[in-house]
């Protein structure tokens, strides 16, 4: 029988208390990715900075690849709930209201922690076994598959799924980018004129 890897989850918290001591952990884990960055986060400085003991890390976690997991499913989770919030409403609203809803729910996606953010996008080594931020474009893209089958009629695009992965990849690449080099061009409005425009002309059929 294989060992446990470091990106495995161990003991499930089942009572109140263990549930509070587990989000204490990945609270403070947050904190220390974001102040300390990836490389040199420790368990030892997470357990201090969560006010728990090491074996209490190590009772729900089996290290700090299994804890980066936890956290980035846990963000992916609350950013997804901020775009399933503006996006499922939307089947039937006009096509110019959609593209603008569309960017907004990314910036305000990115704007839950975004310094957490960019740490699990630009610091977690890839190619390891640990969950990156996959979970909320999957999900961007269901959602945005969905709209798309639904309107066909009014859109100049056939293939909806390769639509879906331009568009929902396009934003949130741009918007990350912003975000991390050019955070005025959300705050001002700008790049989200330039996005609703752009959207609407590789999708809409103007004809």
């Amino acid at each position: 029988m294989a060992a446990p890897s470091d990106t495995d989850r161990r003991r499930k918290p089942k009572q109140g208390r263990s549930k509070a001591t587990v989000e204490a952990i990945l609270e403070a884990t947050a904190q220390v990715l974001v102040a300390d960055g990836y490389d040199k986060a420790s368990t030892n400085r997470i357990a201090k900075v969560a006010g728990v003991s090491i074996g209490s890390v190590y009772q729900y976690f089996g290290g700090k690849e299994a804890l980066v997991t936890a956290l980035a499913e846990r963000h992916a989770a609350e950013m997804l709930d901020v775009m399933k919030a503006g996006l499922l409403d939307l089947l039937d609203a006009p096509l110019p209201e959609v593209a603008r809803a569309i960017v907004r729910t990314m910036v305000k996606a990115h704007a839950v922690d975004p310094a957490l953010h960019s740490v699990l996008n630009e610091q977690v080594p890839r190619g390891r076994d640990i969950q990156h931020l996959g979970a909320e474009i999957d999900a961007a893209n269901e959602l945005l598959l969905r709209f798309l089958e639904h309107r066909r009629s009014e859109l100049r695009v056939t293939d909806f799924e390769v639509a879906s992965f331009v568009i929902v990849h396009t934003v949130e690449g741009l918007i990350h980018a912003a975000a991390t080099e050019r955070p005025e061009m959300l705050q001002d409005g700008r790049l989200e004129d330039a996005l609703v425009d752009l959207l609407q002309r590789y999708a809409h059929n103007a004809a």
